[in-house]
């Protein structure tokens, strides 16, 4: 018995098996989804220990923006509208993202492009200090830094609870 390859269309999500011209059988939307090829003149300008050093800044910088998110790979592919894969090849340093790529991923991610440029420690010394602009959030994290570390561990967790909508319950 032969196997047959199943898939989900990325614009009608009709899932089906493979079609001989590779169409969706709903939408007729191919289902072949093109990884984009980074553009060579834009690399081709910067020096090759350049490319890796700010490939591996981009990487770090989707993998941490991610995270801080609690995206998966896949939610983020889908915000993108891109394959999961093309994600874990960019927070691999396998695959360097194109400019209109990039701006995506800013998008995805609700950053500036230049966020993912930057390396992570001016990243989170950016985003302190966006949220320590805030006077409430600059007075709670007074308090936080005399917690120590299995306090503030039970503090956060009942914020994020509260931020998620969830009711906290107290003993």
């Amino acid at each position: 018995m032969e196997a047959r390859e199943v898939l989900r269309c990325e614009h009608c999500t009709l899932v089906q098996f493979r079609t001989a011209n590779s169409l969706c059988r709903r939408c007729h939307k191919s289902l072949e989804i093109e990884e984009p090829e980074p553009v060579a003149a834009a690399i081709a300008l910067v020096p090759v220990q350049k490319q890796e050093e700010s490939g591996l800044q981009v990487a770090q910088a989707v993998r941490d923006l991610r995270h801080m998110r609690n995206l998966s790979q896949r939610q983020l592919a889908g915000r993108m509208n891109v394959p999961r894969t093309y994600i874990s090849k960019i927070e691999n340093g396998k695959a360097m993202p194109t400019l209109s790529s990039l701006e995506r991923l800013a998008t995805a991610l609700q950053v500036e492009i230049s966020a993912l440029l930057r390396d992570s420690t001016s990243r989170q010394k950016d985003e302190t200090a966006i949220l320590l602009a805030d006077p409430f959030l600059a007075e709670i994290a007074g308090y936080t830094a005399q917690l120590d570390p299995v306090q503030r561990s039970i503090f956060m967790n009942h914020v994020r609870e509260l931020a998620a909508g969830r009711r906290v319950r107290t003993a």
